[in-house]
C-alpha cells in the first residue's frame, strides 16, 4: 500500500491507496493523522501496518489524487534522515574524479563496514513539490537520486524516494569537510509517498531515473537499477542500528545511483524529478541558501 501524509487547512491527514482507491484514514479515526501514528497502533495491536490500514478504509472517506498531489507533504516524520556513501560504483568513480584526496575513496565500495553519515532533521527536509537547496558558497552541486528505507525503532516498514542534495566543490576540497557538503538547509528530500515492503517485491530490484529540466528543455535524463547497489538494504540498517540509539521514525538513503557528468551544476530554477519503480516520482524545484 501507499501512504501519503498529507497539510489540510493546518491540519494533518493520513491517507492509503489501496487498489486504484484512496482512503483518508483520518476520517475513520482522527488520532490517526501520521504513518508515524499508523505504525504504533500497528505495534501495539500486534498486527501489519497494512492489515490495519484496511480495517481502517471501511469508514474512511474516498479522496481523489488530484487532492493528494496538492496537500501532500513529507510522507513520513523521520527525526533523522541518514545516507550511505559509495554504495554504487558511478558514485565510487565520482568521489574519486572530485576529490583532492582520492585514494581514501578506493576501498570504500569494497570494505566490509558501509560509510553511514547523518544527512538531515525535520528542518532541514523539505516536502514533494518545495525547493530543495544548493549552497551559496558552493561552485559545484548535483542532485543525488536514492532508495529510502523507512525504519521503526530499527525496524524496516516502508521505502520512500530521497534526494540527497550535495556540494561536490566542497567535498572534493576535503572529505572532512563532507558534513558541510551534505548538512544545510534544504539539503534533503524525501517523498512523495511510503510503500510498505509487501508491495515492493524486491527493493533492490527496481528501476530507478532522475531528469533535470532547465528553462523548460530537459538537461540531464539518465536511468538505472537498485541491482547495481552493493550493499543491501538490510545491511545498512544493521550497521545504523549497531550500538547506536536510533529515533522511533528514521530514513536510510541507501546511496547515489546516478551522477550528472562534469562540469554539470545544479541551479536555481532547476527542476528535478526523480522516479523509482512501484514508490512514485519526488519532484522539487531548486533554490539558493
Amino acid at each position: 500500500m501507499h501512504y501519503h501524509q498529507l497539510a489540510v487547512s493546518g491540519e494533518r491527514h493520513l491517507t492509503v491507496s489501496r487498489d486504484s482507491t484512496t482512503y483518508d484514514l483520518t476520517s475513520a479515526d482522527p488520532d490517526l493523522r501520521t504513518f508515524g501514528d499508523l505504525a504504533r497502533v500497528a505495534s501495539i495491536a500486534r498486527t501489519s501496518i497494512d492489515r490495519l490500514a484496511a480495517e481502517l478504509t471501511e469508514d474512511a472517506d474516498v479522496v481523489d489524487d488530484a487532492f493528494v498531489d496538492r496537500h501532500a507533504t513529507v510522507p513520513v516524520d523521520a527525526e533523522e534522515v541518514w545516507a550511505a556513501g559509495v554504495t554504487y560504483q558511478i558514485s565510487e568513480q565520482a568521489r574519486e574524479e572530485e576529490s583532492s584526496m582520492p585514494d581514501m575513496y578506493f576501498d570504500v565500495y569494497d570494505a566490509d563496514r558501509p560509510e553511514i553519515f547523518f544527512k538531515a532533521t525535520p528542518s532541514r527536509t523539505v516536502e514533494p513539490g518545495d525547493a530543495i537547496g544548493v549552497r551559496d558558497d558552493s561552485e559545484w552541486d548535483v542532485p543525488e537520486p536514492e532508495l529510502g528505507i523507512v525504519l521503526r525503532r530499527g525496524e524496516i516498514v516502508g521505502y520512500t524516494v530521497g534526494n540527497d542534495v550535495s556540494s561536490r566543490s566542497i567535498e572534493g576540497e576535503n572529505p572532512l569537510y563532507l558534513p558541510q557538503a551534505k548538512v544545510y538547509d534544504r539539503c534533503c528530500s524525501i517523498g512523495p509517498c511510503v510503500v510498505t515492503p509487501d508491495d515492493v517485491d524486491d527493493p533492490h530490484e527496481l528501476e530507478m531515473s532522475m531528469t533535470i529540466e532547465r528553462d523548460g528543455e530537459v538537461v540531464y535524463d539518465d536511468a538505472t537499477n537498485t541491482s547495481e547497489m552493493v550493499r543491501s538494504c538490510e545491511e545498512l540498517v544493521s550497521y545504523f542500528t549497531r550500538h547506536n540509539t536510533v529515533p522511533e521514525l528514521a530514513v536510510i538513503l541507501t546511496g547515489t545511483s546516478l551522477v550528472p557528468d562534469h562540469p554539470f551544476d545544479l541551479q536555481a530554477g532547476d527542476r528535478v524529478d526523480i522516479t523509482v519503480e512501484g514508490i512514485g516520482t519526488l519532484s522539487n524545484s531548486v533554490t539558493t541558501v
